[in-house]
């Protein structure tokens, strides 16, 4: 294998541990870059008819339950499950590059074209959803309390209630299964969505590489604009089975992701399925760019040490 500094190096568990660390470090920064809008997103999907639009949302979360408690709620899971997703994400990311490599019969890994690239992504998203399905779950779940306890004024007022407590709360009433709620609609979300993340984002790198240079070499400016785009990229293409998703995982739905997702547009129109496109497009130019660049430079530091 060629890694980004340009050395051979034969060792694939350290190869992995560094995909690894390197994608651990970009998902824990890339949360506090883009908690804030996430949380909007999250509460314009599952509650669409309590907010005018993105700004309102914003305003109304700040004045009622200030940035911790509000606009950050759910951090700790969300950087619990970025962490998780990323560093699996990208260590498979780094395999599945290898297997697609292989089966084109190319022999470097830094030769695949965009769509080999982008087919890893896509491949590689299978395993990094088991570890995203939970967190995110209880992420979500947080998120979302406020309006929880404004549509159910009967059931006890949790809007403060703390991830353990959450957790420890689902698994009592639901067991495991209960942390895998939305599974389908999250691989339904990843798998896609990667193909276009990492097929946007080596072609991006491509683009903006000199005649001559290596893609790994284009600069920390034009790698934070390839992260942004492959962000703007996923997000554009699988913004309908986020919502879904969101809808049955805030709401604990115990039904299919087609019949959520007709039941949205019968009730509300297609339009309902895009409901926060703008902030999740807006959170992940920063968010993506901060993933890639943290990414890039820590894999190629850890290469260098070794």
């Amino acid at each position: 294998m060629l890694d980004v500094t340009g050395k051979t190096t034969d060792n694939k568990l350290l190869t992995g541990c560094i995909d690894f660390t390197a994608g651990s470090l970009g998902g824990a920064l890339q949360v506090y870059v883009s908690q804030p809008l996430d949380t909007v997103k999250v509460k314009q999907q599952a509650f669409p008819k309590l907010y005018n639009n993105m700004v309102d949302c914003f305003v109304k979360t700040y004045r009622q339950d200030g940035i911790f408690r509000g606009l950050y709620a759910g951090s700790i899971p969300a950087v619990i499950a970025n962490v998780a997703e990323n560093s699996v994400l990208f260590a498979a990311y780094g395999g599945c590059q290898k297997a697609v490599a292989y089966g084109m019969k190319i022999e470097h890994t830094k030769d695949l074209p965009v769509i080999g690239n982008a087919f890893a992504g896509f491949l590689a998203a299978f395993f990094s959803t088991f570890t995203l399905c939970p967190t995110e779950l209880v992420k979500c779940k947080l998120q979302a309390l406020r309006e929880m306890q404004l549509q159910n004024p009967k059931a006890s007022n949790n809007v403060h209630i703390t991830p353990w407590k959450l957790t420890r709360q689902i698994m009592a009433t639901e067991g495991v299964p209960g942390f895998f709620r939305g599974l389908t609609s999250t691989f339904m979300r990843e798998m896609p969505g990667y193909f276009f993340f990492f097929g946007g984002y080596e072609g991006t790198r491509q683009f903006l590489a000199k005649p001559g240079q290596s893609k790994e070499d284009i600069g920390a400016l034009k790698t934070m604009f390839a992260g942004a785009v492959g962000g703007v990229t996923l997000w554009t293409s699988i913004f309908p089975a986020d919502v879904i998703k969101s809808r049955i995982q805030v709401n604990n739905l115990k039904r299919s992701m087609t019949s959520v997702g007709l039941e949205i547009i019968r009730k509300e129109g297609v339009v309902a399925l895009y409901n926060g496109l703008l902030p999740s497009v807006l959170r992940t130019i920063p968010a993506t760019a901060t993933l890639f660049l943290v990414y890039e430079y820590t894999k190629k530091t850890l290469n260098e040490l070794v």
